[in-house]
């Protein structure tokens, strides 16, 4: 293996390019240290001795960090690392040493996701955004099946917020509510539904509220 490029990345790090293309990043004081320079060879003994040495355990390092903070898909995880420069070598290990100890699972997270969501969006929206970070569909849509999932109950919380305590919306607003909630995945029908429900208990408040009984027969 040639090395092709050493490229200044940040304050104190190189990105290092073999003629097949990019490799790895190490601190400039490791890429002098292990006699890494343009145009000269990198052999197979030292680019694994720095794999094995250096970038797999700094590459289990960081995904644990990045697991810390929060949960995240196998993809999105292998993306992270993979902008963070680490070879596809060191990604793949480090990813079969998370599934070894089920520090990742997919299926949980589109669990926990569907349960934090479900209230907010709607289910089209919500496999849409799983299928984004990398759940296979079948799996987001299996935790959408698990979880349950009520449509009018997210369509009725995203109005009233919106709406912030008033059941009727005036006539301007609703059109870009529609548009909204349609934007978000939910139903034609469903949105017709809640709306006709929300109006009809905002008629039914006026007319009880209203001491001398107008609109009453």
């Amino acid at each position: 293996m040639r090395v092709s490029r050493v490229e200044a990345c940040g304050k104190n790090k190189s990105k290092v390019f073999l003629e097949e293309g990019f490799a790895f990043v190490l601190y400039r004081a490791e890429v002098s240290d292990w006699g890494i320079a343009e145009g000269e060879e990198l052999p197979e003994e030292i680019y694994g001795r720095i794999l094995r040495e250096i970038l797999l355990p700094r590459a289990k390092e960081k995904a644990l960090s990045l697991l810390e903070v929060q949960s995240r898909t196998c993809r999105q995880l292998r993306d992270r690392l993979a902008r963070e420069g680490y070879p596809r070598e060191a990604v793949e290990e480090v990813m079969d040493f998370l599934a070894e100890y089920h520090l990742t699972d997919d299926g949980a997270y589109a669990r926990s996701y569907v349960a934090a969501n479900k209230g907010k969006k709607s289910a089209k929206q919500m496999e849409w955004e799983l299928v984004q970070r990398g759940v296979e569909r079948e799996e987001a849509s299996r935790a959408l099946s698990e979880e349950g999932h009520d449509e009018e109950q997210a369509v009725r919380r995203y109005l009233e917020r919106k709406l912030g305590g008033r059941k009727t919306a005036l006539l301007q607003e609703k059109s870009r509510i529609w548009a909204a909630l349609g934007r978000k995945g939910f139903s034609p029908d469903v949105i017709k539904a809640v709306m006709g429900e929300m109006e009809e208990e905002s008629l039914s408040d006026s007319e009880s509220d209203d001491p001398f009984g107008r609109g009453k027969d």
